[in-house]
Formats: structure tokens, sequence, C-alpha cells
């Protein structure tokens, strides 16, 4: 991937061609920041950066054979690791076993988010979390202890290590206090402070902002052939993030269901209807983990926007047209006696959840206390 595919972030690709010019690759770096800033897309640029045999002055040339190789993701010193689900046919689930469908996905586009991946291996009916399991260290090391075959480094991108387990984080640990000759790490995290204290303080992080508004915008007409005025509702709804952008854009039929529980939720919540609430919980439950803690999310920011909706403030009320309509009614039941109550409640209820609690225990004391709550804002 070339550095001006990349959406945004000028003063990050100037900073990282910097690095390179002046000698100062890290052993191992740390791309943080927001979801859907392009941190994904940023690592691959640097990779293909680093190994181009003819190096621009801001970019990588694009035509030389490492170029054409990091362009399909076939470069043999480009490695990848990644959350897996572990099978019941497979007891020690890699990477690799999916990189197959990890380089469509990613050639596609590398902005997309975790629950899209997943959906790409996960077996119909499977609800498994993904994770970074134990077997990956071997793996690492196994590829690492080779000498590079035609690139000057070899690149290890680590997207999402915050999905480590605790045996697999400790071995990574090892390799990144005592690296392979001429080795790169790139970990991709949304969520630094879920990983290891260890790693974080043996990596150089580069911390990476959420995208403007006008940045996504001009993405989505360019992608998706829309207009300026969609677009700009798109983007303000993104609010920094692009990969919801482009949701709000190809997925509005997830959208829609969503905003179609939330609402059922929330009426069956103020009227008090236990039982009607109890029949949402089985229909919800029976979806895979990962949709229930993505509605649940989704639910967060809707408590969150219709609390700022009783500011009277409409340039900070990030919702599209059809969840203001909605929200002019609901907002007022949502303010300052009850709004942090509810939106840690759901907080808590995906947490839980992310923990293989039961689903329908979680969601429905979640109802239970939603009920108390918008009765205490009234």
């Amino acid at each position: 991937m070339l550095f001006k595919q990349v959406v945004g972030q000028e003063d990050i690709k100037q900073r990282l061609v910097r690095m390179v010019k002046e000698n100062r690759v890290s052993h191992s770096l740390l791309f943080t920041g927001p979801e859907g800033n392009g941190k994904l897309a940023m690592a691959l640029a640097f990779a293909q950066y680093l190994n181009c045999l003819n190096p621009g002055d801001t970019d990588s040339c694009g035509v030389c054979s490492s170029c054409k190789k990091y362009a399909k993701l076939v470069h043999p010193d480009l490695h990848f690791v990644f959350p897996v689900i572990k099978s019941s046919s497979s007891s020690a689930p890699v990477s690799d076993t999916f990189i197959t469908e990890w380089r469509t996905l990613v050639n596609q586009s590398p902005y997309f988010d975790l629950p899209t991946w997943l959906s790409q291996i996960r077996k119909e009916g499977d609800n498994k979390q993904g994770a970074i399991f134990t077997a990956e260290s071997s793996e690492i090391i196994r590829k690492l202890s080779l000498k590079t075959f035609e690139g000057k480094y070899k690149m290890m991108i680590v997207w999402m290590p915050e999905k480590m387990n605790e045996s697999t984080a400790n071995k990574l640990l090892k390799i990144l206090e005592e690296p392979s000759q001429s080795t790169v790490f790139i970990l991709v995290s949304n969520k630094p402070d879920d990983m290891i204290g260890t790693i974080l303080s043996r990596t150089q992080q580069l911390k990476i902002p959420a995208l403007p508004q006008a940045d996504i915008e001009a993405y989505l007409m360019d992608k998706f052939g829309i207009s300026q005025q969609q677009a700009q509702g798109a983007a303000k709804v993104a609010n920094g993030n692009l990969i919801y952008g482009q949701q709000q854009v190809e997925m509005s039929e997830e959208n829609e269901f969503f905003f179609d529980r939330f609402i059922t939720m929330m009426r069956h919540s103020y009227a008090r209807k236990v039982s009607d609430l109890l029949k949402w919980v089985e229909e919800m439950s029976r979806h895979p983990r990962e949709r229930q803690r993505n509605f649940l999310n989704y639910a967060i920011n809707m408590i969150r926007e219709n609390y700022i909706m009783n500011f009277k403030q409409d340039d900070i009320v990030y919702l599209t047209p059809k969840q203001l309509e909605w929200s002019k009614k609901f907002s007022p039941f949502i303010n300052d006696k009850n709004a942090m109550t509810i939106a840690e409640d759901f907080s808590l209820a995906d947490s839980h959840i992310g923990q293989n609690g039961n689903s329908k225990v979680i969601l429905f004391d979640l109802g239970l206390k939603l009920i108390i709550s918008i009765k205490e804002g009234n």
C-alpha cells in the first residue's frame, strides 16, 4: 500500500518518512489512536516504504518487485498476526490458517473493524470471539528465526495485540526484548491500555488522531459515488471514524437492525413491560456475541447523543436524520439524573458478554436496570 492511498494523516506520513531517512526506525512500533483512523493502512504503507527498492522522498515507488508483492500482501518478509476463532476441529489456530481470507479482506480495503474480520472466518451458528492464542507465539518465533528473503527488513504486523491472551503476550515480550536482526514489529491497537504494561514499555508509540470530517467526506464521495450531502451526513455521524462512516453508507441494513432493536428495548423499558422485554432478550441472545456487543456499543452512542441533544447544540449531535427525528421525543428521558448510569450499565453488559457471560441473563438484567433508570429520569 502506498502512503498516498492512506486517507489523510499527512503529518503522520511525513513523520514516518523522516524516521526512515534519518535511520531512526525502532524495532518495535505501536500505532494507536481511535478506531477508524487508518492505523492498519498506515502500517501497511510504512512496511512497504521500508522495503521499497527505490523509495521516493514521500512514498514507495510502487513499481519495484518488492512494492508489487506488498500490493498483494504476498512479500515473503511480510508477516501478519491477528485474532482468529478457535473451532472444534482445530485446537491451536494461528493467523496463517486464515491468511487467504485476511489478504482478500485487506486488499478490498484496509479500513475495517474486528467484527467485520471475524465475520469472514466465523462458521454459521458459531458465536465464539476472536483471540490471538498461545500457538501464535511459536509461529512468530519460527518466522523471525529465518533470514530475510528479499527485503531489508522482516516485517511483523500485529493487528489487535490487545486480543492476545496472557501466555502469548508474555512470549511476545521475550521476542521484543531480544529481537531478531533486521526485524520490525508494528503493533496496531485500538486499546493499548488492555495490553500488558511491559509490552507497552518496550514499544515506540505513535498516536494517530481521528480523521477530520472533511477527509472522511471526500473519501466516501470518491469510494461510493454518493452526493456531497449524503457524504456530509455520514461523515458527521462517523465522528472521526472512517470505518463507521463507511458502514453508514454500505451497512444500512445493520444500522437499521440496531436502531429498531434499540427503539424496541427503550419502549419496553419505558412501559415497564417485563414480559415483552424478556421476548426481546430471547431474540437478541440468539445472535452472535460480536453482534450483541456491536448493538450495545451502538446503544451507548445513542444514549450519549440523546443526552447531548438536551443542550440544544445541533453542531455537536452526531445522528442520522431518522435517528434525530425519533430522538426529539426520546432525548428528554436521558438527562443528568440517569445518562451516566445507563451508559455505564450498557458498557458493563458489553464487558460481561465479552467475558463469555450468559447473554440472556446479562441482557435481561440490563433491561431491568433500564426500567429503573428511565423512571428516575422522568
